[in-house]
């Protein structure tokens, strides 16, 4: 794993991967918020600024360096040239940028040419022309180049989106020369923070990934950095060296400077004496002389030659203090990005611990939930094991039912026959009753008649009104029997009026006369109050097809009657 991320493709691609996600996300913000918008965006637009500084990145990667005195410059303006060549149209946007006074920079060139080519909404046609040319590309890029892979493309269709939205620039009051492209994780956090669930996972995943580019990006940079300064110290070393060198040799030419004037005055001297001495002194000292001035010459061509080197060594002291100033910048611009960077990172470890204790509280949830359901599951279980024993008792019932009407239907097959010759019995009996009433009574009125005709017969008028009771008794007797069986063969009253009966009547059952602390039933057939032990029998009546509850002695007569009544 160690080797996979110190391998230069593995980072590459990593690379890759995170400007490609970093340019959906700026799209596809820009895009929504110029939408909202609704109106004419301007350079100041923030989106649309982020937009620009995300393709500098995507157009900066894999660029092959050109190597100059100050280090290596990587500039995008190159490929973007060859556009004119692909694209007939992208020729005057080209014409333009290089007719912009303020520009002085390949850089800011290219970022001339960016905003341009998005204000004729061409940006998308452009990029597509000239991934397509790879051949053309492979002069500015390395192999492994976001432009050289599939990810350019996908970019160069991302673009395509952004020709809904009108742009306006004023490219002449601009300053894009020294601009510093450091992308701002913040809006886009923003819009993580705001999205829905799975959105926002995706988001902070792309965010977290742009942060280890950037990241990466300021180590490569730190590199740069260091060698820079590796070089700056070694330039200051020679430029010691050159400034003794330099010292030495202006100690030289100041020796030197003497011993010409020496040799000038030697030689007014000798010339003062030529002119006295002979011809041979003058031409060994001529030849003298002649040395002597080939010696200066050679001495003043040497002090030239230093002045230059030295002046050279002046210049390239400027430029490097020049390159320092410009190094301590560009520091100082990332150093602020890294405080940006690391804000970010506070905030997206401030969010990671929100979303961890949102996904904490969720897992919570779910228990709970699950647990909830478990219950549910086992109360549901009972509640079909009841359902289930209550089915088994609806079918018992079903079959006692058909069975209780089944044998009503042969009571009353049985009996019917018999109950309507005993009702008309009864009503036989009953006429005979009244008749016999009636007739007791006019008898008692006649035997009134003759007590009080025949003074006489005064001391038999008691035994007399008592033989006549005893056979009234009987008679009376006689007639309650049949009554009373026909009685209880007559239809019961309803429930209600077993309630009216129970609550009237004292609560006592009137076999084993227990009080009325235990349940009190009503029997069908006599209409007395009883206990539950003196009724637990049930009887098919006449007037009723379900069988009902009969007291004990009511069900041994019932039960009698029927065995002797014929079938």
């Amino acid at each position: 794993m160690r080797d996979d991320t110190e391998d230069p493709n593995y980072l590459m691609a990593n690379e890759r991967m995170n400007l490609m996600n970093m340019a959906k996300l700026s799209i596809k913000g820009l895009i929504e918020s110029a939408l909202n918008l609704g109106r004419t965006l301007d350079s100041d637009y923030a989106p649309l600024q982020q937009f620009f500084v995300v393709m500098e990145h995507c157009l900066k990667h894999g660029l092959k360096a050109k190597k100059t005195f100050l280090g290596q410059n990587k500039s995008f303006w190159g490929p973007l040239e060859l556009v004119e060549k692909l694209v007939p149209e992208a020729a005057e946007i080209t014409a333009s940028v290089k007719d912009l006074p303020g520009l002085k920079t390949p850089v800011g060139r290219g970022r001339a040419w960016l905003r341009l080519a998005l204000m004729q909404k061409k940006l998308s046609e452009y990029m597509k022309a000239l991934i397509n040319k790879k051949e053309l590309l492979s002069e500015f890029y390395e192999p492994n180049a976001l432009m050289m892979e599939e990810e350019g493309a996908i970019i160069a269709g991302l673009l395509v989106g952004l020709n809904v939205i009108d742009a306006n620039f004023c490219m002449k009051g601009e300053d894009l020369d020294s601009q510093v492209g450091v992308i701002d994780f913040s809006m886009y956090l923003k819009d993580g923070n705001s999205s829905k669930g799975t959105e926002g996972d995706g988001q902070i995943t792309a965010i977290l990934d742009q942060k280890n580019y950037v990241e990466e990006l300021n180590r490569h940079l730190s590199a740069t950095v260091n060698n820079l300064q590796a070089k700056v110290d070694a330039l200051e070393k020679s430029n010691t060296k050159l400034t003794e060198e330099l010292a030495v040799a202006n100690n030289r030419i100041i020796t030197l400077q003497e011993e010409m004037e020496r040799v000038k005055e030697e030689s007014s001297y000798i010339l003062e004496s030529n002119r006295k001495g002979p011809k041979q002194d003058r031409t060994a000292e001529g030849q003298a002389l002649s040395e002597a001035r080939k010696h200066l010459k050679e001495e003043t061509q040497l002090r030239l030659d230093v002045e230059k080197e030295l002046e050279m060594q002046i210049s390239m002291r400027q430029e490097m203090e020049l390159a320092m100033k410009m190094l301590e910048k560009d520091v100082c611009e990332k150093q602020d990005a890294l405080v940006s960077l690391r804000q970010q990172l506070d905030d997206l470890r401030a969010l990671k611990h929100e979303l961890a204790f949102k996904l904490q509280s969720s897992d919570l949830g779910v228990k709970q939930k699950s647990e909830l359901n478990s219950r549910l599951e086992e109360k549901t279980n009972q509640m079909a094991a009841t359902i289930k024993q209550l089915e088994q008792r609806l079918r018992q019932a079903e079959r006692s039912r058909q069975s209780a009407e089944l044998d009503n239907r042969l009571f009353k097959q049985d009996f019917g026959d018999k109950i309507n010759s005993l009702q008309l019995e009864v009503e036989e009996l009953t006429r005979q009753r009244n008749q016999l009433e009636l007739e007791l009574k006019q008898e008692k009125e006649r035997r009134l008649q003759n007590d009080r005709s025949i003074p006489g017969r005064g001391s038999q008028k008691p035994e007399s009104k008592m033989d006549g009771k005893h056979k009234m008794q009987e008679e009376n007797v006689k007639l309650k029997k049949p009554l009373e069986e026909s009685h209880r063969l007559q239809p019961h009253p309803t429930d209600e009026q077993d309630q009216l009966l129970l609550s009237e009547r004292p609560q006592v059952c009137q076999l084993c006369q227990e009080d009325g602390s235990l349940t009190k039933n009503v029997c069908k057939n006599c209409r007395g109050t009883f206990c539950d032990a003196c009724s637990t029998n049930e009887l098919p009546l006449p007037s009723s097809i379900k069988p009902e509850r009969v007291c004990n002695p009511c069900h041994k007569h019932l039960i009698k009657q029927y065995s002797t009544s014929p079938s």
